[in-house]
């Protein structure tokens, strides 16, 4: 299952002003939060366990990070069992509520979502929002 592509993005009406990589900074902020929170998929544990290291030592960003190790697709590979029913319920863009959280925690006052900065900053702003949504997923899965 593909949650998310970067290339969805940057058709149509993407920002002109702004790289291609700024489509993946939303999905490499929660993939990164869900790597660096034990919900990684055995494809990654298994096969790129460097490139975890260089994630979780801030060595590249999140966004950087997704397009260069997920070539900006994040798919049910990158999860394990608990951090896709995790992304199905959270990130999932129809029904999930992650894009109405990034907005209005570290998209407020920018043109488009897209002008989010692909920073550990932006990192640190979004982390205690999506851990409080972990827990209250994991409650009301109890």
């Amino acid at each position: 299952m593909k949650y998310d592509d970067a290339s969805w993005h940057y058709g149509g009406d993407y920002p002109k002003d702004l790289p291609d990589e700024a489509s993946a900074t939303h999905t490499g902020m929660f993939l990164a939060w869900c790597l660096l929170n034990n919900l990684a998929g055995e494809l990654h544990l298994e096969e790129f366990p460097d490139e975890l290291k260089s994630l979780s030592q801030k060595e590249v960003t999140p966004g950087a990070w997704f397009l260069k190790y997920c070539d900006g697709k994040f798919t049910d590979e990158d999860l394990n069992d608990i951090g896709n029913s995790f992304a199905q319920d959270y990130f999932d863009f129809e029904k999930g509520q992650y894009l109405e959280d990034y907005e209005n925690s570290v998209g407020i006052g920018l043109e488009t979502l897209y002008h989010v900065p692909d920073t550990w900053d932006t990192y640190s702003n979004l982390e205690p929002l999506i851990l409080s949504k972990f827990n209250q997923w994991k409650e009301s899965k109890s």
